[in-house]
């Protein structure tokens, strides 16, 4: 459906089962414009009825809109015909719900609803899973990523598909969606009987995630920083010695001679190849650090530079911020440039040196750190890309960045690509992205935001996500109140997605600089008591691992994340909608974390609908009651739902 008028261009089309697409425009409708979308298979039963009176239906699987004839849209379960959302005016005296804007900036705006909980929305770290009454910015940020998918306690999950920035206000009498610049309007809208349908809708049109690499679900030891190779090795080494499995192992940021060379400085790591080929003889893969930062002087800069392959400054020149340099004297930092993740030269370039210096040499996986890009936000605003000026495009740049390595890996024979990243966009997950929270505070009540923050990444898409177990900032291994936390951290993360311990412990580095690194963050660490712990639940990991494989399948085939809400699994049991401090691992494992010092026991939810074993006890409880849990320092709560094979790899070593 189409509708003209002199305002506006508004179109309505199908966009695979059981969703439309609405786009408009107060000038023409680009069909080459940058958003999450594939192109969906055509919709052989959608069917449009006109009325006499200018209004018109569009019915696409369970979804209904219905157009009045000022184009005010109102979206409806097709078959009951409840109401799902429905645009209203922004104010009184405005005659539609779209808002344009010289300069570009547009506006849409949506009914709210009393007890309507909204989820999604990518990584923020506001410690709420329902973020309803929250107004959440829609920019990169080092610990945001903003994914415009909500998902909706009503039945219905929205994407916002515009990469400009801008904002949605999630307030209690208007939704509204604002982008800063682009002029258009383009949203997809999808209905759903469950969580599980709407995110399988979501993931069919935004792609799939590829499946895990087997290696991946495993334990990844990282800290800031492993500064040689015999560091490095040393490590690997004494995992080993002491019998405890490692999967990964990482390689942090300034391994490099300069910001832009994207290779190990040969003093440092005199021979990465016999490296690589020792860590593979122990069962270790390698991960390294990538920056999308270029340092004059360094291998690709003028090459990049002379291409038009770096990020351009609205006032003038190349968008420079000044970083830490190993040739820049005295003064320890110099202005450095960033290659321009939106144009495919420059990721096609920038994937030749990562296949050449890296990949050749068996390297496995690349952390793209940085990814947002890591500016600040005043100088992020002046950002000019091939794409388009930041306000038009700014949040394409981490899904872009992950494409360079994906499409790389692909081209190399690598059908499962697997970057760890720091920010994300809609459709992030097919290309293989493993988000990480970032740089956040190690404190529980960090701990606490991660659960949260987490569940919503979930509900965002973005199957494969983890923490740095221990948190980022600080954290000494001789404190016993650092080492509970430590503890209940390394706890949490046995059952995350993907376990990867990291941090910059004390003592550390004073300053930001080349040289720096923190203290010691192995296992064995944190004194005898914590090493027992800690080594008991790599090996629950290790034996959880075929678990998780079936649940990366799951995500490959039906967009389906590994940890999600109660609800996610028991969306009729309105308890399941308000806890927000457990999960599910899979269809089968109920996990509560603890986020306090000192506690020793907590309060759980078990769901109804099923009965819940609960392992250390034998015992088997009912759905639907709360209990008091016990949760001493070497265990968290967890439950199995009856009957589920993977109660056996508990307990048993043998599993």
């Amino acid at each position: 459906m189409e509708r003209h008028t002199a305002a506006e261009i508004l179109r309505i089309e199908p966009w695979g089962p059981d969703a439309v697409r609405v786009r408009a425009s107060s000038g023409t409708i680009d069909p080459t414009a940058p958003g999450a979308l594939e192109n969906p298979r055509p919709a052989p039963h959608a069917e449009v009825s006109l009325s006499d009176d200018g209004s018109a239906r569009l019915v696409n699987g369970s979804i209904a809109v219905e157009a009045s004839a000022d184009g005010r849209l109102r979206f409806r379960h097709a078959v009951s015909g409840r109401e799902l959302l429905a645009e209203r005016s922004p104010h009184a005296l405005h005659t539609g719900s779209r808002v344009h804007v010289a300069g570009g900036r547009t506006e849409q705006s949506f009914e709210a609803y009393d007890g309507e909980r909204l989820h999604g929305l990518g990584q923020h770290l506001h410690g709420r899973l329902d973020q309803k009454g929250c107004v959440i910015d829609l920019v990169q940020s080092n610990t945001v990523a903003a994914i415009p998918f909500l998902h909706s306690s009503r039945g219905y999950g929205l994407l916002w598909n515009n990469p400009a920035t801008g904002r949605v206000e999630l307030g209690v009498d208007t939704t509204r969606w604002t982008a800063d610049g682009g002029g258009r309007i383009d949203y997809w809208i999808t209905a759903g009987d469950t969580p599980a349908r709407i995110l399988d809708s979501y993931t069919r049109a935004t792609g799939r995630p590829p499946l895990l690499p087997e290696w991946a679900s495993g334990f990844w030891q990282s800290k800031l920083r492993y500064r040689t190779q015999d560091e490095l090795l040393a490590v690997a080494r004494q995992y080993k010695k002491r019998g405890l499995p490692l999967s990964v192992i990482v390689c942090d940021f300034f391994h490099w001679p300069r910001m832009g060379d994207w290779r190990f400085e040969e003093s440092e790591w005199p021979g990465p190849a016999a490296m690589v080929k020792e860590l593979t003889d122990l069962g270790v893969k390698l991960a390294v650090s990538v920056w999308p930062t270029v340092e004059p002087g360094s291998d690709a800069y003028g090459e990049l530079r002379s291409a038009g392959h770096l990020v351009r400054d609205a006032d003038g020149g190349l968008l420079t911020f000044p970083w830490p340099s190993r040739y820049a004297g005295e003064a320890l930092i110099r202005p450095m440039a960033y290659y321009d993740a939106t144009h495919p030269g420059a990721r096609a370039a920038l994937w030749q040196r990562l296949n050449d210096n890296y990949r050749s040499l068996g390297v496995a996986c690349f952390w793209l750190d940085a990814c947002e890009p890591d500016v600040p936000p005043g100088l992020a605003e002046r950002a000019v890309y091939a794409a388009g000026p930041a306000a038009e495009a700014a949040n394409l740049y981490p899904l872009e960045h992950a494409r360079m390595a994906a499409e790389g890996l692909r081209a190399v024979g690598e059908d499962r690509p697997l970057s760890l990243v720091r920010s994300a966009w809609a459709g992030s997950q097919k290309y293989g992205a493993l988000l990480w929270s970032g740089d956040i505070p190690t404190t529980f009540d960090s701990l606490g935001r991660q659960i949260r923050a987490g569940l919503n990444v979930a509900m965002s898409g973005i199957p494969w996500w983890n923490t740095d177990i221990g948190g980022f900032f600080g954290g000494d291994p001789d404190d016993p109140e650092y080492r509970e936390l430590l503890i209940r951290w390394f706890q949490y993360g046995t059952f995350s997605p993907v376990m990867r311990l990291h941090g910059d412990r004390e003592p550390n580095h004073p300053a930001f600089a080349t040289d720096m690194t923190g203290g010691p963050n192995e296992v064995w660490s944190y004194g005898e008591q914590a090493y027992n712990i800690l080594r008991d639940h790599l090996l629950l990991r290790e034996r959880l691992r075929p678990y998780l494989h079936g649940l990366s399948e799951d995500a490959h085939r039906t967009g389906a994340p590994p940890m999600r809400p109660l609800f996610f699994d028991f969306p009729e049991d309105e308890r399941s909608w308000e806890v927000d401090d457990q999960f599910l691992l899979g269809p089968d494992l109920l996990v509560a974390p603890v986020y306090e010092g000192g506690v020793r026991a907590r309060r759980v939810y078990l769901p109804s609908g099923t009965r819940w074993l609960d392992p250390a006890t034998g015992r088997v409880l009912e759905g639907g009651t709360t209990l008091d849990a016990e949760a001493p320092l070497e265990r968290i709560p967890v439950f199995v739902r009856e009957g589920a094979d993977v109660a056996a790899r508990l307990t048993s070593s043998e599993a």
